[in-house]
């Protein structure tokens, strides 16, 4: 089943009118931010429960972006409504290392972590066996992007979007988890339109993960 279900958000009630104004009409840019994360704990866990690291961060980045409506907006162009969807899903990537290729990977979220691995690891062996690319933007509207940056650990990301177009949903990316004062520490990088989203909104985002991720090892 496909998650369609929103609600229209009053331009002239919500709480960061101002700044949406602004950066919807004089100023349409992004912003991003990438900072290091630790994933001590899920590393330990994935290992002990012998899961896949990837899908519990997968699981952990949904619920913190479902987790408040900021990072559930929308933005219809035909009517020039802004909406908050009920709830946002994954867009995972999968990598085709004999093409050096990757086909999209619709995950529906779900709360229910054994829900949500089941169907995350069906959809990831699904698309394994196909090298097509698959992108299907128009049926899925919902859908952030979620891409893992397998051969590095990164300092630094940028993602650029033309800045005539309101495209709302996150981009979030991450890198290979490395070694730094006998902790694991994960590259993660955050996108986010500056319409609805600032500085503070983006570091959140980051300080949600760490929660998550503490309280998700304790399992």
């Amino acid at each position: 089943m496909i998650y369609l279900n929103y609600k229209i958000i009053d331009k002239e009630t919500y709480y960061r009118k101002g700044v949406f104004r602004h950066f919807s009409e004089d100023c349409k840019c992004s912003t991003s931010m990438t900072a290091r994360i630790d994933v001590t704990a899920l590393v330990r866990y994935s290992k002990e429960t012998r899961t896949k690291f990837y899908i519990n961060f997968l699981y952990i980045l949904s619920k913190v972006l479902n987790s408040r409506e900021d990072y559930r907006m929308g933005y219809l162009w035909q009517t020039d409504e802004l909406i908050c969807y009920d709830v946002i899903n994954p867009t995972q990537y999968i990598f085709h290392e004999d093409t050096e290729t990757c086909t999209p990977v619709y995950t529906e979220y779900f709360e229910d972590y054994d829900t949500f691995y089941a169907n995350a690891y069906s959809d990831i062996e699904r698309a394994k066996k196909t090298r097509e690319y698959g992108l299907d933007m128009i049926n899925h509207p919902n859908w952030f992007d979620a891409s893992y940056i397998s051969w590095l650990s990164y300092d630094s990301l940028n993602i650029e979007l033309p800045d005539g177009h309101l495209f709302f949903a996150p981009i979030i990316n991450w890198g290979k988890y490395r070694v730094e004062n006998d902790r694991f520490v994960m590259p993660v990088s955050v996108r986010l339109n500056h319409a609805i989203a600032d500085g503070y909104l983006i570091a959140n985002v980051f300080r949600l993960l760490q929660q998550e991720i503490d309280t998700f090892s304790q399992r």
